[in-house]
């Protein structure tokens, strides 16, 4: 048995459906191939039974013999605990491909969303990505899990016409001719069936997502009164993803009768043949008791393959859309040959909005318009769409430095950081070895802490539902801080905090970041007087850089923006930067 998750769940191969499927094969083949085996003794093991009833029959009840009787029956013994016993084992290794199949995908997809970061959600919906971690995955490990069976299928059905063909040639023709030509009769409906199932699982993740939207921005929602309108999207969305299930389960029905009933025409057919030969003396009784067993048996190998073809179309479907996940490239790639890496404690320089970040110092940006500050910030972190080489650490541009290092020099903390599920203490130290105390203080977090009965051990729903904004608010920024990145930038750490929290956070992180780099967008007066710099970004440029008590006296539209009050004539020029630089 394979120990799960896997270390390392390899480089899939996702040009197609059909090599994802076959690279995963591949990469479990050896329990694969042992599931398969077991599959093959199990369903031989039923296929032989017939054959040793009519041995019995004849040589034993027939024949009036006590000793043939016995025999076989110890025959039928031993067949029947090979079958459970290898039924079993067939059965367990089938289980264990479905979860190392399901593994693979989840590890797979969960690495791809690491590997993008922020251009995941750019490319792939939220509904996508979850109906890939609940139902696509199943139907991958699916395909896995009957493969076992639908080997034993194949070979027991040749056994069964190897017999036959020896009992009489005319009944092994028609098992072997009739068989495959069943399979021929239900191959038209497999077509729509996964034209159908491709249609309902594209629904289905648009669905997700429109509920993943509503949960998100319930809230939002309530506030300004648009519940009914969302709910009557999605009640619509729901109806079209309904209406879609019905057209599957239309062929899939029609399907599933053409197994029972193509098989059980087919049973009658043999049964009505060895019949008329036992009657004209050119089989035995016994002959015919293992004819009907066999016929009977062979609706099992039928309904497996018809069942194969059935999950392979689901998980050709479900292959699809991870092989389109795992397709994507993240909008800033590797370089092929990257810089050496900056000195620790380098300035951060962005040439675009000519912001410059001294090492050590903790500087904030202000915006008339927050969304400049925030795609500033996520430039700085190498987060945003649009990637260039103006953002420089130590005079290199980030895009010359590999991307997992700039993740572990620059953590972008933003007010849309997701709360992942879990123990508390886990998801407040990502690294293993961060001061969580003095995060928690800095944050001013700690009496959400000890309002815990279980304090770190306490389990955290998803997204971190049960705390209050700013509870999670706070909880996000003492998630940042015990990361302890060399730069830190923060967007609006404090916008859903009071006042009295507010100036408690803003004195504490100059302490707590002493010696390291920290930039913070923000407007509130607060936070801006505990600051060494403030930058006044307009129109994506900085205008103004100071001490926030004199760019207050010494710019009217710094001042404006910072206290609400109203703004001078964007066209006049700010006054906290010499002529030179406005220009």
């Amino acid at each position: 048995m394979r120990p799960l998750p896997l270390d390392h769940p390899g480089t899939p191969d996702h040009r197609s459906p059909g090599r994802l499927l076959w690279w995963m094969a591949r990469q479990q083949w050896r329990t694969l191939v042992v599931g398969m085996v077991f599959g093959i003794v199990w369903m031989s093991a039923q296929a032989v039974m017939p054959a040793v009833i009519g041995r019995a029959i004849d040589r034993g009840v027939a024949a009036r013999d006590g000793r043939e009787l016995l025999l076989w029956s110890g025959v039928l013994l031993a067949v029947g605990l090979l079958q459970a016993a290898s039924g079993i084992m067939r059965h367990r290794f089938a289980v264990t491909n479905w979860l190392t199949a399901a593994y693979t995908t989840v590890q797979l997809v969960t690495r791809q969303a690491v590997r993008l970061g922020g251009t995941l959600p750019r490319k792939v919906s939220t509904g996508e990505v979850i109906a890939i971690g609940t139902s696509d995955l199943s139907h991958l490990g699916q395909v896995m899990d009957v493969s076992a069976r639908f080997a034993g299928a194949i070979v027991s059905f040749l056994l069964v016409a190897v017999i036959l063909l020896h009992t009489s040639v005319t009944l092994g023709l028609v098992v072997l001719l009739g068989v495959p030509a069943l399979m021929l009769l239900v191959g038209p409906l497999l077509r729509p069936l996964q034209e159908r199932t491709a249609r309902h699982r594209g629904l289905m993740g648009e669905l997700s997502n429109t509920a993943s939207d509503i949960v998100a921005g319930l809230r939002v929602l309530r506030g300004i009164g648009g519940e009914q309108v969302f709910h009557d999207r999605y009640r619509r969305e729901s109806q079209a993803t309904r209406r879609a299930g019905v057209e599957v389960a239309r062929v899939q029905s029609l399907l599933d009768a053409l197994q029972v009933f193509l098989p059980g025409v087919f049973v009658v057919v043999v049964v009505w043949l060895g019949a008329r030969y036992a009657v004209e003396g050119r089989i035995s009784p016994g002959e015919l008791v293992a004819f009907y067993g066999y016929s009977a048996f062979l609706m099992i190998p039928l309904r497996t393959a018809t069942e194969y073809a059935n999950k392979l179309i689901r998980g050709r479907v479900s292959a699809r859309r991870v092989c389109h996940v795992l397709a994507l490239d993240p909008d800033h790639a590797d370089p092929a040959v990257p810089a050496p890496s900056p000195p620790l404690g380098s300035d951060l320089h962005d040439v675009r909005s000519g912001l410059h970040v001294g090492a050590g110092r903790l500087v904030a940006i202000v915006s008339e318009q927050p969304d400049e500050s925030a795609l500033l910030a996520d430039r700085l972190g190498l987060c945003a769409a649009e990637v260039d080489d103006d953002v420089r650490l130590g005079g290199v541009p980030l895009t010359a430095l590999r991307h997992a290092e700039v993740r572990a020099r620059i953590l972008v903390s933003d007010t849309g950081a997701t709360w992942f599920s879990g123990r508390l203490g886990d998801r407040l130290d990502l690294t293993g070895a961060g001061d969580v105390a003095a995060a928690l203080d800095t944050a001013s977090a700690a009496d959400v802490l000890e309002a815990l009965p279980e304090g770190l051990d306490t389990h955290v729903a998803e997204r971190g539902r049960t705390f209050s904004g700013g509870q999670r608010q706070r909880l996000v920024l003492a998630r940042a801080l015990a990361a302890d990145p060399e730069v830190l930038v923060l967007v609006e750490p404090t916008s859903a905090v009071d006042a009295h929290t507010e100036a408690r956070i803003a004195a504490r992180l100059r302490r707590h970041r002493t010696g390291r780099t920290t930039v913070v967008t923000t407007t509130s007066p607060l936070v801006l007087d505990a600051v060494d710099e403030v930058a006044f970004l307009r129109a994506g440029r900085v205008v103004a850089v100071g001490r926030h008590g004199d760019l207050l006296d010494q710019d009217p539209a710094y001042r404006a923006v910072v206290t609400r009050e109203n703004a001078p004539d964007p066209g006049r020029p700010a006054t906290g930067l010499p002529e030179e630089v406005h220009r």
